[in-house]
């Protein structure tokens, strides 16, 4: 199944797609699409033919597909072409950084460079939502039965914040704007994300064309890992890493006001960024 939030900010309405790729009215069902709503998805059926159809909904602003995460979880070098490209040696257990909540805007929603920022980088990632508490899992298969779905995230970054600027890597990360998530949340029994093919452009120019095949840890092991050093709730989401092409790596152009960047997972839809200045 295929879920959205479509509407202005903070007054989105929760939608999931019929067989038709029409967008059907979930508020008889959920007033939201938040925990509640996620940890009820594999227990509770959808009559989603019953629902009435959203007028103009390709007409609407569309929302990250969550709301506000309780947290946002980054594995950082899950790559094995970015880590490369960065000069970083593979790592052999999961980078683990965190990420504002407050980051997560709608995936057509303008992104802000910061004031005083020379380093604003781009990353396409593939983003897990949880959907039942994750505690100490056991097994990949005990993980895996904890994922909701799965969306985009772009995981923008400054770098000199990131990495020049005290070591701390959640100040390069968690600046206004910084995690555009969607457009849609498509349940876990409905993607493979073994081998999805990942591509960002900056002004039309190709920036990233990867896979989600090159990541080092895949996401049924991130949430096995990352259980057993935090419980993950329902609605939080984990972005997970980026493939190769990152200005940081390449040498390309920074973003800067006037920008636009578009990005795409395949099976999980598109966004599209103006770049504008805080």
């Amino acid at each position: 199944m295929k879920f959205a939030r479509l509407g202005t900010a903070g007054h989105e309405v929760p939608v999931v797609f019929d067989d038709d790729d029409r967008a059907r009215d979930l508020r008889g069902v959920t007033p939201d699409i938040d925990a509640a709503f996620l940890a009820s998805l594999g227990s509770s059926a959808i009559e989603v033919d019953t629902l009435p159809l959203v007028d103009d909904a390709d007409a609407l602003r569309r929302g990250a597909p969550v709301v506000r995460p309780g947290k946002v979880v980054c594995i950082g070098l899950n790559y094995r072409d970015h880590a490369a490209e960065t000069g970083a040696a593979i790592p052999t257990e999961p980078v683990v950084f965190m990420k504002d909540p407050s980051t997560v805007i709608g995936p057509d929603d303008e992104v802000l460079v910061p004031r005083g920022s020379t380093k604003t980088d781009w990353e396409v990632e593939l983003a897990i939502v949880i959907g039942s508490t994750a505690r100490y899992c056991a097994s990949g298969t005990e993980a895996a039965a904890c994922i909701a779905g799965y969306t985009i995230a772009h995981d923008v970054s400054e770098r000199e914040f990131q990495l020049e600027r005290g070591g701390q890597w959640d100040k390069g990360k968690s600046c206004e704007t910084f995690n555009p998530l969607g457009p849609w949340l498509v349940t876990a029994d409905a993607v493979d994300p073994a081998d999805l093919r990942m591509r960002l452009s900056v002004n039309g120019e190709v920036r990233q064309d990867g896979s989600t095949a090159d990541m080092v840890f895949d996401p049924v092991e991130i949430v096995r890992y990352l259980s057993q050093f935090m419980v993950l709730h329902p609605g939080d989401v984990i972005n997970t890493g980026t493939p190769a092409g990152v200005a940081l790596g390449t040498g390309a152009p920074y973003l800067a006001p006037g920008d636009v960047v578009e990005l795409s997972i395949a099976g999980l839809g598109a966004q599209r960024q103006s770049i504008g200045a805080a």
